[in-house]
């Protein structure tokens, strides 16, 4: 890879509805940042090569990813689970805005209690909700996938704490601790064949055998 390849490969930003794109920049400055650019193309590309049908979402915040999939995935459903009542409420006015609302199963709760009583299988599944849970989620997650789905976590080198590249301030090491056994349960499992990328704040991208 050359300098100049190496530079447009991490400048790469995802082609988005322009309203979009100025709700993601605002959020950048807000208390609910937005999936990172190099982040959301790489789910984007997953999600277009999965084709999904329907979508499961952990952690919705304000709704921004999840009208980004709608739109690149023609046809989708999407489930997106918060358990924060604010950002639920304005996820659901952007789903109007945008459209999409009708395609939309917006859930508000706590996702360890959501996600045992959903039913059938899903395509495609972003998880994005409390990192420390990402581990307790995986069971059901696992169910919730059909052979050939896509689970997505993100955020699971979390500021280069998880892989070592920078200590971990003491008050962070129980949730380091809990994305660590995240990643080694679900590489150790036969089931998936996971990879796991520095891109954004980290990926782990299983795919269900």
């Amino acid at each position: 890879m050359t300098p100049d390849t190496k530079e447009s490969v991490f400048s790469a930003s995802p082609k988005l509805d322009p309203r979009l794109r100025a709700l993601r920049a605002a959020a950048t400055q807000g208390r609910d940042p937005a999936t990172e650019d190099e982040t959301l193309n790489l789910l984007l590309a997953v999600a277009r090569a999965a084709a999904p049908s329907r979508i499961l979402e952990v952690g919705t915040a304000e709704g921004l990813t999840s009208v980004a999939l709608l739109q690149e995935c023609a046809g989708a459903r999407l489930t997106t689970v918060e358990m924060e009542e604010e950002r639920w409420l304005r996820a659901k006015e952007n789903f109007s805005a945008f459209g999409v609302a009708d395609r939309v199963n917006a859930i508000l709760g706590d996702a360890a209690d959501v996600l045992p009583s959903l039913e059938g299988q899903f395509e495609l599944i972003f998880l994005d909700g409390p990192k420390a849970q990402y581990i307790h989620y995986l069971p059901v997650l696992k169910r919730l996938l059909p052979p050939r789905g896509v689970l997505f976590a993100d955020d699971v080198l979390l500021y280069g704490w998880v892989d070592g590249r920078v200590p971990v301030p003491q008050k962070r090491r129980s949730i380091v601790l809990r994305i660590r056994e995240y990643l080694n349960a679900v590489s150790a499992d036969a089931d998936f064949i996971t990879s796991i990328l520095r891109v954004g704040e980290g990926v782990a991208l299983s795919v269900k055998r």
